[in-house]
């Protein structure tokens, strides 16, 4: 098990590969359908001030927040996966979520250093590894709106890395 932690650098990506079993811990974002467009619209409109967050090196968890918990929706919905290029582009260093991803993102995740992670499919583990969880952008969205989460030990394994993948 690597231990990960957040923000992540270049040099930390570089030394992680397809197949590995990591553990992140500090700060995790969330998105998904409702709210990842519109950041990657702030970024093609060259509105990265407007985002209430430092996008270097970040980790986006693709879900929603709710009562009930968390765990990764599927990241090749269009909505999300398009996203996934100008995210990285703009700093994000790891994409988590779960599913395939195609061939063009595998590639743009390569070409900006950045990796995509899947989780086990056990949303009450995700769930205790949430130490804390706050509102930080697009309030209104509800659920689906950005969650700043703090974590310890969010277990995941690295799918995507170094324009090779697991699928």
């Amino acid at each position: 098990m690597k231990i990960v932690k957040t923000p992540v650098s270049n040099e930390i990506i570089e030394n992680l590969k397809v197949g590995d079993k990591i553990a992140i811990n500090g700060i995790i974002y969330t998105g998904r359908d409702a709210v990842l467009p519109k950041l990657q619209q702030k970024i093609a409109e060259n509105k990265i001030d407007e985002i209430p967050f430092d996008l270097n090196g970040i980790a986006i968890l693709h879900t929603a927040v709710s009562g009930a918990g968390i765990a990764p929706t599927t990241s090749n919905k269009k909505e999300i996966e398009s996203s996934i290029p100008s995210l990285s582009s703009a700093g994000v260093k790891i994409h988590i979520g779960k599913g395939s991803l195609s061939e063009q993102t595998k590639n743009a995740l390569n070409k900006e250093k950045s990796i995509f992670v899947v989780t086990p499919p056990v949303a009450a583990l995700l769930t205790q590894a949430v130490k804390s969880k706050k509102v930080v952008a697009f309030q209104e969205e509800g659920i689906e709106a950005i969650f700043k989460l703090n974590v310890v030990n969010f277990l995941g394994i690295v799918a995507i890395a170094h324009g090779e993948t697991i699928y």
